[in-house]
């Protein structure tokens, strides 16, 4: 039942119980009233000519059966109210725990919601730091004798190539002079169509079998021209360290 269905019967009650108030009062009174009348009272005499039914007045045990209804309905309309108040409290305590509910679950939207922005700071933080590290641990070569000579001994220790500073930069100065472009056209490689090329004059086809992965292919490359030339001299003679004339 409603609240309002509730209210409405508890106003239709109180007319009720109005209307039955008045008419326990009316027989109140008509009961009082016969009481004062002695037993031996005498009547008037009425006319003899009237002939009608006899008037039967209420006494108290119908005026106790309405009290009796009257309290009844006192005792119905309470607990109406009692039962309006129920569904009332029933209806706010279902709409504070709907509340609750949704603001814990928008609080835990928020945290998750937090959570996942830090991860994805962090993980960018690290990727930050770490290229800032690689960055700082990547050495910096000079474009010049100096920096290929030794770009060329980094990379000859990563593959396992022998050979020392002192040993390259002797046997370029001898081979080329520290020129990059140098090219041999007299000798007997020339004459046979492969004349030798770069810092370290290396031909084509050597340069070709010895080239070290990670370098230019271009002879002329500077370090590539001293990697494949330090990779065929460890091949022939142990390490470039041990030439020291044409090879």
């Amino acid at each position: 039942m409603s609240t309002s269905s509730i209210y409405s019967r508890l106003r239709r009650l109180s007319k009720t119980q109005k209307l039955s108030a008045a008419g326990v009062s009316a027989v109140a009174c008509t009961a009082l009233s016969l009481s004062l009348v002695p037993a031996h009272a005498e009547t008037p005499a009425e006319p003899q000519a009237a002939s009608a039914a006899p008037v039967v007045i209420a006494g108290l045990p119908q005026a106790k059966t309405i009290q009796a209804s009257i309290i009844e309905q006192h005792s119905t309309a309470e607990k109406l109210v009692k039962a309006a108040d129920a569904v009332k409290a029933k209806h706010a305590a279902a709409a504070k725990a709907k509340a609750v509910a949704k603001a814990k679950a928008a609080a835990k939207a928020k945290a998750k919601a937090k959570a996942a922005a830090k991860a994805k700071a962090d993980v960018a933080k690290r990727s930050s730091q770490a290229a800032s590290r690689s960055a700082a641990r990547t050495p910096v070569y000079a474009d010049n004798l100096n920096g290929w000579i030794t770009e060329a001994l980094d990379i000859m220790k990563a593959h396992g190539i022998p050979g020392s500073y002192d040993g390259l930069h002797r046997n370029i100065m001898r081979e080329s002079t520290g020129n990059p472009n140098a090219v041999n056209g007299w000798d007997v490689n020339a004459q046979n169509g492969t004349p030798s090329c770069g810092l370290l004059q290396v031909i084509q086809p050597t340069f070709n079998a010895y080239h070290v992965s990670g370098t230019s292919t271009n002879i002329y490359d500077p370090v590539a021209n001293i990697t494949a030339a330090a990779n065929y001299a460890a091949d022939r003679y142990g390490s470039i360290d041990n030439v020291n004339s044409a090879y």
